[in-house]
């Protein structure tokens, strides 16, 4: 299959969410140590960027209340960008102040999640984030805009790539920088992907566009070999294949970040990682999330 544009680049870019997106709905709150270490082996596998927590409320994300006790710790390095998730400029203003290197803004492309989600329409959250971006920029630092619900709502049912295409050109026309593309809950079959992808790149082009899958179904994969076939260079993934989200029932774990590596080698692109480092912190969160704490 060619892709929608040619002449990209061998090297695809996978983001780890899973300090942040896996471990956001974990009932059991896992300790700073271990959360630090977590980071640290991935830090260690070769990930260039990680997205290490989020700037929400502790009300409604009681699991990452710690964000700024755990960025003062992590390890830092020219080679490693944290991102972190902000709800708002309170929520920047957090963020800033840890030196985190990119932010994320985060809606949707259903008006049921959004309602669900961030309490807002979209049109309504776009108004929110308009700041927050301005403001981002002028600290130096880059905005990632999540738009989840890419393929089908749990509110809203299925999603027209139009109305996909729509979220993504009014995260656009306020300055985001990147657009990260969420199948939440993880009903996606591969035409599914094509169709919103092929919509999508009349905002940006398709080696900008970042995918967001969930392996709810077992189809995260083959999703993802179909992106890579269109052109698609950047993936978020979660070590061991954590996490969900609260406003989303029945969404399970994010594609696990092995299987994405697995995947770029399968089909001949670098993606810079140690599979075996990987696979250290994968035991570990699984370890962790177990209940046996480590001793780092």
């Amino acid at each position: 299959m060619s892709g929608i544009t040619s002449g990209l680049a061998e090297f695809v870019e996978i983001c780890e969410v899973g300090p942040r997106d896996g471990l956001q709905n974990e009932k059991r709150i896992v300790s700073v140590d271990d959360k630090v270490r977590f980071i640290e082996l991935l830090v260690g596998a070769g990930f260039r960027e990680i997205e290490a927590t989020s700037f929400v409320s502790p009300k409604w994300v009681p699991q990452l209340a710690d964000a700024e006790e755990v960025l003062a710790r992590v390890p830092r390095s020219a080679n490693t960008v944290y991102s972190a998730l902000v709800p708002n400029e309170k929520g920047l203003e957090r963020a800033l102040a840890c030196g985190v290197g990119k932010i994320s803004v985060f809606t949707a492309a259903s008006e049921g999640f959004a309602r669900h989600n961030i309490n807002a329409t979209i049109a309504d959250s776009i108004v929110r984030f308009k700041p927050v971006v301005a403001r981002a920029h002028a600290a130096g630092v880059s905005v990632r805009g999540y738009v989840s619900c890419v393929v089908a709502c749990p509110y809203d049912g299925l999603i027209a790539p139009e109305a996909v295409r729509a979220t993504c050109a009014q995260l656009a026309d306020i300055g985001v920088d990147e657009l990260d593309l969420g199948d939440t809950i993880g009903v996606a079959h591969p035409d599914d992907i094509e169709r919103m992808l092929r919509a999508c790149t009349t905002v940006r082009p398709i080696g900008e566009l970042v995918l967001h899958l969930h392996d709810t179904h077992g189809r995260a994969v083959a999703c993802a070999d179909r992106a890579l076939a269109l052109g698609v260079r950047r993936f978020d993934g979660s070590t061991g294949g954590i996490g969900g989200c609260p406003y989303a029932p029945g969404a399970s774990g994010n594609i696990a970040s092995e299987k994405l590596v697995a995947l770029c080698a399968a089909r001949g692109y670098r993606a810079s990682i140690d599979e075996v480092a990987l696979g250290v912190a994968a035991r570990f969160i699984a370890g962790v999330l177990a209940g046996a704490s480590s001793d780092g």
